[in-house]
């Protein structure tokens, strides 16, 4: 399926329906009637034969009813409490704004429910801390499952892109990342500082997780973090865009700049890792003479890593230079490729054909391997609690630095 809008119409306006196997499969209750619901899991959950979507609790169960009609959803609950007691729900999404996933992350979990929560999974690392380092994780024969929902991260897109990457040997990290700011209301939950609005949060955990993989690794400083706001005395702690350096044990710079005000031209966001100079072997076929050092820096951009269904590419750089045992100059010249990966078995991981689709988006992925970590099956690909927690500390640092401070912490445990 090499046709984008193919792929598109696919994935979110005609998924393939598939028989439930309504003896094994998990039922979901979804907490909060939120517009990123269908996009993360109910579209996904169509085409996914151990998954029904059971029920939905919002807080105006008006707004819930007609929800569910429209996604056939055949339980409305009146609260979200009420979800978490019926014992023939397994696990829960939680979409609702950031300030709440702490406290019903929490909740959720305290009721032996499965959690896929959207990112960021909460508002501040020591929340994260708590969270992820929950006894009922750990106990009993079959714990609890939790999921940060940073679902861009299972496309096979980001781990072809990961294929041509050397964590060690990087030593500079741009990523960009840009809503329209005609998507963004300015009175909406995006800067709403006690909800944990703030461009950093909704968009930029995006880029904090890209930085987390391509490193391989935790910053140890936060360089600098430069903020704008709409500086009108009622969202002055919530920036409208963020610019973030971060230093990494190897030495290496990573960027993370994202914006909620960005052009009506949508930009696809973009990681682009540059590597030191390192010495690599020379070619079989044509040896090296004495004394001559083959050297590469490699650069590797990813077009695309938010959303890569639609479209992406990964571009590969490689200036090649060969000096004697002086230092000079003997030989240079640049070799380039391009690649995509719309599914696994064309990110070349050996995949078995079939288990995945060219027009699957990155939920699709996320609800297959957070399904697979339920029935005790393998993951290709999986977000650790730690890998959470550390997410957040990035997060933490650049609002720290930046002078915003950070995102309010729930009162409740």
């Amino acid at each position: 399926m090499g046709n984008p809008f193919s792929r598109m119409y696919t994935a979110l306006v005609a998924p393939p329906t598939v028989e439930k196997d309504t003896k094994g499969a998990i039922r979901f209750g979804i907490l909060g009637a939120a517009g990123v619901a269908p996009l993360t899991l109910i579209g996904p959950a169509k085409s996914h034969r151990e998954v029904i979507i059971q029920a939905v609790a919002a807080r105006d169960r008006t707004r819930a009813e007609a929800f569910a009609k429209k996604h056939g959803i055949p339980e409305v609950k009146d609260t979200y409490q009420e979800i978490l007691d019926d014992p023939n729900i397994d696990a829960v999404f939680i979409p609702l704004p950031n300030s709440l996933h702490f406290e019903w992350a929490v909740r959720s979990i305290r009721a032996g429910k499965h959690v896929l929560v959207e990112k960021p999974c909460v508002n501040t690392q020591a929340e994260a801390e708590y969270l992820f380092n929950l006894p009922e994780l750990t106990t009993g024969p079959n714990p609890p499952v939790l999921l940060e929902a940073a679902h861009n991260r299972f496309h096979p897109s980001v781990h072809k892109f990961m294929s041509f990457v050397t964590p060690s040997d990087v030593a500079h990290v741009h990523t960009d990342s840009m809503v329209p700011a005609l998507a963004t209301g300015r009175d909406g939950i995006h800067y709403n500082y006690a909800m944990g609005g703030g461009s950093l949060m909704m968009l930029g955990s995006y880029n904090v997780g890209m930085l987390q993989m391509i490193f391989g690794a935790e910053p140890e400083e936060c360089l600098s973090c430069e903020t704008h706001t709409f500086g009108d005395g009622l969202h002055d702690r919530c920036d409208t865009d963020v610019t973030a350096k971060f230093r990494f044990p190897n030495g290496g710079v990573g960027e993370a700049f994202t914006t909620l005000q960005g052009s009506v031209f949508w930009k696809p966001s973009e990681a682009r890792v540059t590597h030191r100079e390192v010495a690599v072997p020379g070619d079989d076929d044509s040896p090296l003479p004495a004394g001559h050092t083959k050297y590469r820096t490699r650069t590797v951009t990813l077009h695309g890593f938010m959303h890569a269904v639609a479209w992406h590419r990964i571009h590969v750089r490689d200036a090649y230079v060969i000096r004697n045992k002086d230092g000079g100059v003997v030989k240079q010249w640049e070799e380039r490729s391009s690649h995509k990966a719309y599914s696994y078995k064309e990110a070349g991981s050996g995949f078995a054909p079939g288990q995945d689709q060219s027009w699957w988006m990155s939920y699709h992925h996320q609800l297959e391997a957070f399904v697979n970590r339920i029935k005790g099956r393998e993951t290709r690909y999986w977000i650790d609690g730690q890998d959470s927690i550390n997410g957040m500390r990035m997060i933490d640092m650049a609002y720290e630095k930046s002078g915003l401070g950070l995102r309010p912490s729930s009162e409740f445990r």
